[in-house]
């Protein structure tokens, strides 16, 4: 054999050394993902229902509204801006506690199960 060829063999075998030492290494890395990563406490929460989202956004509306009176006060703002901005947060506001009212009405009249049919059987 040349020199040549033995260089050849030798590439060859190195590449194959890596590459089975890259699948080992994936192998390894799949298994300690399935089975030692445990999932994040927020992956197990249940969803949250559209009357939360819908509490959740008013406080923000309120929290927007009440950081902006303290802006305005402070002279961050000119009064037409501030009344400009005061207004279309009131406006999603009053949209949301519609929805909100919407949501909680529907709840409150929920229509009852439908009653039993009569059998026809006297009680006894």
């Amino acid at each position: 054999m040349t020199m040549l060829s033995v260089a050849a063999i030798f590439v060859i075998a190195t590449g194959d050394w890596a590459v089975l030492g890259a699948s080992f290494a994936l192998a390894f890395a799949t298994a300690l993902f399935i089975f030692f990563i445990q999932p994040d406490a927020s992956d197990l929460a249940p969803h949250r229902s559209k009357l939360d989202q819908l509490l959740e956004r008013r406080d923000a509306i309120y929290d927007n509204l009440r950081d902006l009176r303290f802006e305005y006060r402070s002279g961050k703002y000119a009064e037409n801006d501030y009344e400009a901005m005061k207004t279309s947060l009131e406006n999603e506001a009053a949209l949301v506690l519609a929805e909100i009212d919407e949501i909680t009405e529907s709840q409150v009249r929920r229509p009852r199960g439908a009653k039993p049919a009569a059998t026809g059987r006297i009680p006894q």
